[in-house]
């Protein structure tokens, strides 16, 4: 899945962007059962910036993967981070109520 970027508009400036998206799904691989969760994307832009109708198609892909909490909120930090090489990047996954408890995952890089 491609991540698509454009140029930042005012790369001299450190600014953040914010972007949540409360509909991403996974499957869980020890159970087989739908993971739902909010994922918030912060980060600082270099260069790039993320597309975001790409970005929705990029978090609509794991609909369908087995991957655990841990690992799909990592991934998603290594794989946009690499996508536009951002100053700063945070990946928080809120996942849902499952069996009794929720999680919140939280993976980043760089320096505010």
């Amino acid at each position: 899945m491609t991540i698509e970027t454009f140029p930042n508009p005012a790369p001299h400036r450190n600014y953040s962007i914010t972007h949540t998206c409360p509909e991403f799904t996974s499957v869980c691989p020890k159970t087989g059962q739908p993971d739902f969760a909010t994922i918030e994307l912060e980060y600082i832009p270099d260069q790039l910036c993320i597309e975001l109708k790409s970005l929705k198609l990029y978090y609509y892909s794991f609909r369908n993967e087995g991957i655990f909490y841990e690992a799909v909120t990592n991934r998603l930090l290594e794989e946009l981070a690499a996508a536009c090489s951002p100053r700063y990047m945070k990946v928080t996954g809120n996942f849902a109520v499952r069996g009794g408890i929720s999680s919140v995952i939280v993976a980043e890089i760089g320096s505010k």
